[in-house]
């Protein structure tokens, strides 16, 4: 398989703010752009016709090409092989840039086509940014299958989007074209589920990360189970997961800080960890029972937010460069809305004044990683070993606020 869109030239292909391209214009936009001269193609903060077209020339002319949003490209060489070149980062400051392969997509394609029941003469709608991977896999898929991709969910038989975006689809009106609803990026809460089939709605969810591509998929309230090609290992608690679909790994980052460079997933500085014989995790944690897995969430330092993954790390590392603060930990809370909400418990200095940490925190942070909620505390729950205890900060914060801390002023 290639990363190609298919399609009749006279079908509508793209649909975006009153504008319609059909496949034949699709195709000529994209052998115009992989003919440019250039090493590497930009799709970083384009409109979606033109993010596409790039995505697709890069497939189409052998180079990579950057997604992501508007900001500085990477500083590290970009390896032979490398189609995707995509942002998966907690701040604009420290860009996580997860390289991948034109087939580590490609092999996906049949299986996903049959797991959702897509087919050429679907319209489906973009509910998100092609800056994600989530969204832009789903946009790439529907041209592939000579689909006609659309911004109007109102219009189409067929959607992609998270838990949250699904709820407001709803609301849509109940002749409304829309069959099918494929979701990931949060859990999907057993009420929405309900609701979903209840508008006799086909849905699909499926498990996965920028760095794994997909874990598991199903149809709730089945169990989610292996996604074809896929296997699924559990060890201590972590989700493991050994396919054809795995990115290479990250780009021009690794633990020791000693600049550029290419590290396949072992030692890089991030979610992504690999082991010798395949198998990779981003430390989500879940269980395996006969073959249906669940997903009980990220390990410590990685929050799920509204379909995006952030690092405490990042959002720790901007809320300490403010002179205010002594500490900070991040951590996610349930959220039915975001599935987890950037929540920061931060430690003052004495006497110290913490006006403008908000705005200097929003100014370090993409959107997805902005705290949402901000709370201060004399002292920080700790470990044996003296380090701040996220886990315990997190547990404390699931049911509300802890008499230990108080709104930010």
């Amino acid at each position: 398989m290639r990363i190609v869109p298919g399609g009749r030239p006279d079908d509508p292909a793209l649909t975006v703010d009153g504008h319609t391209w059909d496949h034949a214009r699709l195709a000529r936009e994209i052998d115009r752009r992989a003919a440019d001269p250039g090493n590497q193609l930009d799709a970083r903060g384009s409109f979606l016709a033109a993010a596409l077209v790039n995505v697709f020339a890069a497939a189409a002319s052998g180079r990579p090409v950057l997604v992501g949003p508007a900001g500085p490209p990477p500083a590290a060489p970009i390896p032979p092989g490398a189609w995707l070149v995509a942002t998966t980062s907690g701040s604009t400051g420290r860009p996580r840039w997860v390289v991948r392969s034109e087939r580590s997509w490609a092999d996906s394609l049949p299986a996903f086509t049959a797991l959702t029941g897509l087919g050429p003469t679907d319209t489906v709608a973009l509910t998100g940014p092609v800056s994600t991977t989530l969204h832009l896999f789903a946009a790439v898929h529907t041209l592939c299958l000579g689909a006609h991709l659309t911004d109007r969910p109102e219009a189409a038989t067929a959607v992609h989007a998270v838990p949250t975006v699904l709820r407001s689809l709803l609301d849509l009106p109940t002749d409304a074209p829309l069959r099918r609803v494929v979701t990931a990026g949060a859990g999907l809460p057993a009420d929405l589920t309900h609701r979903i089939h209840t508008r006799g709605w086909d849905l699909v969810e499926y498990y996965g990360a920028a760095e794994l591509s997909f874990v598991a998929a199903g149809r709730p309230p089945g169990p989610l189970r292996a996604f074809p090609g896929a296997e699924i290992d559990i060890r201590d608690g972590e989700i493991w997961v050994r396919s054809p679909y795995l990115a290479d790994g990250y780009l021009g980052l690794d633990r020791a800080g000693l600049g550029p460079g290419f590290e396949p997933g072992a030692g890089a500085t991030g979610a992504l960890r690999r082991d010798a014989t395949g198998f990779a995790t981003v430390g989500d944690h879940g269980v395996l029972v006969d073959g249906g897995l669940t997903v009980a969430g990220r390990g410590d330092t990685a929050i799920t937010t509204g379909g995006a993954t952030v690092l405490a790390e990042d959002i720790e590392a901007a809320v300490l460069a403010h002179p205010a603060v002594a500490e900070a930990v991040a951590v996610g809370t349930p959220s039915p809305r975001w599935g987890e909400l950037v929540t920061v418990v931060v430690r003052l200095h004495p006497d110290a004044d913490p006006t403008g940490l908000r705005a200097a925190a929003r100014a370090a942070l993409s959107p997805a990683a902005r705290p949402r909620r901000w709370l201060v505390a004399a002292e920080l729950p700790r470990t044996p070993g003296g380090k701040i205890a996220r886990g315990a900060v997190r547990d404390a914060l699931r049911d509300g606020t802890p008499d230990w801390a108080r709104p930010l002023p």
